[in-house]
């Protein structure tokens, strides 16, 4: 099991000023997963405090349980989906990238809690991105896993309006 990095704490700019370049970039990402609709049934929270790498603190309950008791796989591949891409995407300024595909790995059940979904880039900067994401739950114990392969779409990220703000 590897042993991921702490994020670091991203310190946000005062007010009245705006961020450039790439923090800007990651705050527009940030911006851009609050927006999506899906989001409104997660209660869920994305940082990218750097190049390659995303961190999503998401909140189980029992509304997202299956029959037995246990946190749906959809929310397991959900959360590592998008940990994956936001930790591929925050390498691209230009483009919405699309998930082409991914592969999950079941390791414990998800019982109600505070759970993180920790994002990383391994490789690709042209079309084809790979990035992995492991799920982490309140006692740091590793409960899912997941790779994914991720292109660049034809859709801009400026014309997205979550990403323009």
């Amino acid at each position: 099991m590897p042993c991921w990095p702490v994020a670091r704490r991203v310190t946000r700019p005062e007010a009245g000023s705006s961020p450039s370049g790439e923090a800007a970039h990651f705050r527009a990402l940030e911006n851009l997963y609050r927006s999506a609709p899906i989001n409104r049934l997660f209660r869920s929270e994305l940082t990218i405090a750097e190049e390659g790498r995303s961190v999503i603190h998401f909140d189980v309950d029992e509304t997202q349980f299956h029959a037995a008791g246990a946190v749906h796989g959809t929310v397991y591949f959900k959360m590592l989906d998008d940990a994956a891409f936001y930790a591929a995407n925050s390498l691209v300024n230009d483009r919405f990238l699309l998930t082409t595909s991914f592969n999950l790995l079941f390791t414990r059940p998800i019982g109600p809690g505070r759970i993180r979904a920790e994002g990383r880039w391994i490789s690709g900067k042209r079309r084809v991105y790979v990035a992995e994401a492991s799920l982490i739950d309140e006692e740091g114990e590793e409960v899912g896993r997941g790779t994914g392969t991720f292109m660049r779409s034809q859709f801009p990220l400026s014309s997205l309006p979550g990403y323009a703000g």
